[in-house]
């Protein structure tokens, strides 16, 4: 079997959060600079060891204010920790294309366990001749979790933004490395 080294194809990666504003709305956000990689045997994504981390530095919600303030000790903290990271523990098979990725978020030097729910795309070669994977998917953590301690509750009772964070994909994989195991 040979080890397959794949890295994310940030030209064809898109990767959000989004959290609810007055529990009224949901606001999106994605981060302009982040890498990734993964390890298969083949290519069998069971058997993968995926890498993930942003710059924080980079986030990006459409508004200059609210960005800054994500930036802020009321949340990310970026000037103490530039990086957030995910490394998986585990892969497994639900139904046919359907997966769950396990791993352990790192967000201001806390580590909790997530779990994302994956459906692969395929595999397939580009006009070029290089291989690539795509897949999908989506999941949710609790901010608080992970020290993002902004609370602020309106004159209604409602939390200016909500605790639950979603976070969901779309991540093209180019092949980098394949390496036969003696």
């Amino acid at each position: 079997m040979s080890l397959q080294k794949w890295a994310l194809d940030n030209a064809h990666t898109n990767i959000h959060f989004k959290a609810k504003h007055l529990m009224i709305t949901t606001v999106t956000g994605s981060f302009a600079g982040f890498e990734g990689s993964v390890e298969t045997e083949g290519e069998d994504f069971t058997t993968g060891k995926f890498s993930f981390s942003a710059d924080v530095n980079t986030v990006t919600t459409g508004s200059e204010d609210r960005d800054n303030h994500l930036k802020s000790d009321d949340f990310f903290n970026a000037e103490q920790f530039p990086k957030l990271t995910f490394e998986s523990t585990a892969v497994k098979n639900i139904d046919g294309d359907e997966f769950e990725l396990e791993g352990n978020m790192t967000i201001r030097d806390v580590t909790q366990p997530i779990t994302l729910k994956v459906e692969i795309g395929g595999v397939a070669k580009d006009p070029w001749g290089n291989l690539k994977a795509g897949f999908s998917f989506k999941g949710k953590l609790n901010r608080k979790d992970f020290g993002l301690k902004f609370h602020v509750v309106n004159e209604a009772g409602n939390l200016l933004v909500s605790d639950e964070i979603k976070l969901e994909g779309e991540v093209q994989l180019a092949a980098v490395e394949a390496a036969v195991e003696a």
